[in-house]
């Protein structure tokens, strides 16, 4: 495998992932009626039955929601390699300081509210999950903080500390509001009923800010995993470049999980499976992790869609399921081989 350039290998999962997102679900769209649609509609052609049903399918439902996965599996792919590079731990991942719990506990917050249908009540959900979950990574950072640093250990301990707080909270208003308990859990394990280009258009500049800042990372990344003392002295702003990368990679799992729920493992699982066969270099590894998550994540959602159609799985029930055994694995492997 590794005599093939490793983008090319990711590149190519990454097109099959979104073809077969884009033709299969409760509908299936053959590929030849697939290649001309999108032909049709980058030309702005008219379609006759049933193409103009396809296209109706493909352009309003299935290229909307495609993109948004492909967007939260590239954000939580990068944001999970960034996330061990950082903390020099292969088992960290992008919700390790409270990003999934505040994220959580501003969404059933926004849950509880009775909003008109209107835009601005649709879009409560998500936008009280992103607000949340920046206000955890703040509320985390400034307890974290010692002095000019911050401490690793300090950073996880306050994350877990806050993420046990904000999940307890999550878990009383989800009692009480007993008529939201079904779409809270739903979009607590990785579902989202948000549809159409909307979604796709609010997140993108946050994830372009995010994902761009970490791809510009890998090189500070490298030099962290020689220890802070030792990057210091070869030449890197240490106190800053970790605010940098942790700025950078929390807010990029945010914006993702505002619309698209809490979706585990993909960041954990992701980065690893890329740093065994390609190597630990982060100028590689980050463009790796974020096209590898976009494409995992894609497969994980047309089976979330197949396996009990017409009704769908929520996502993340299905990375779960996958992602505990390698969990289990690289647990096992870290503690007989050292972290790397």
């Amino acid at each position: 495998m590794r005599r093939f350039s490793p983008y090319l290998l990711a590149l190519a999962f990454l097109l099959i992932a979104i073809l077969l997102s884009v033709a299969i679900g409760s509908v299936f769209i053959p590929p030849a009626d697939l290649g001309r649609i999108l032909i049709g509609w980058l030309n702005r052609a008219t379609f006759s039955e049933p193409l103009k049903t396809f296209a109706f399918i493909l352009t309003d439902i299935r290229l909307p929601r495609t993109a948004l996965v492909l967007l939260t599996g590239a954000a939580l792919g990068g944001s999970g390699a960034a996330y061990q590079g950082l903390f020099r731990n292969p088992l960290a991942d992008p919700y390790l300081i409270g990003v999934a719990s505040g994220a959580g506990l501003g969404a059933v917050l926004a849950m509880s509210v009775k909003w008109p249908y209107s835009f601005w009540g649709l879009m409560a959900v998500p936008v009280a999950a992103f607000i949340g979950s920046l206000l955890t990574v703040f509320l985390v950072y400034a307890l974290a903080h010692v002095g000019k640093t911050i401490p690793t250990t300090n950073l996880i301990l306050a994350g877990v500390a806050f993420g046990s707080f904000a999940t307890a909270l999550t878990t009383y208003l989800m009692l009480r509001s007993t008529g939201e308990l079904h779409r809270a859990i739903t979009w607590l394990n990785g579902g989202s009923s948000q549809a159409g280009w909307g979604p796709v258009l609010t997140v993108l500049p946050y994830l372009a800010i995010g994902l761009g800042n970490l791809l510009l990372s890998g090189h500070a990344l490298n030099l962290l995993q020689y220890g802070d003392e030792q990057a210091q002295q070869m030449g890197l702003p240490v106190t800053r470049a970790r605010t940098l990368i942790l700025m950078a990679a929390s807010l990029a799992t945010a914006a993702a999980v505002s619309f698209s729920g809490i979706i585990g493992f993909i960041g954990l699982i992701v980065p690893h499976v890329m740093r065994l066969w390609f190597g630990a270099d982060y100028r590689r590894l980050l463009p790796l992790s974020l096209i590898g998550g976009a494409g995992a994540l894609l497969l994980a959602d047309v089976i979330a869609r197949s396996v009990m159609a017409p009704q769908e799985l929520p996502v993340g029930i299905v990375t779960a399921l996958v992602g505990v055994p390698f969990f289990l694995w690289v647990l096992r492997r870290a503690k007989n081989q050292g972290y790397w």
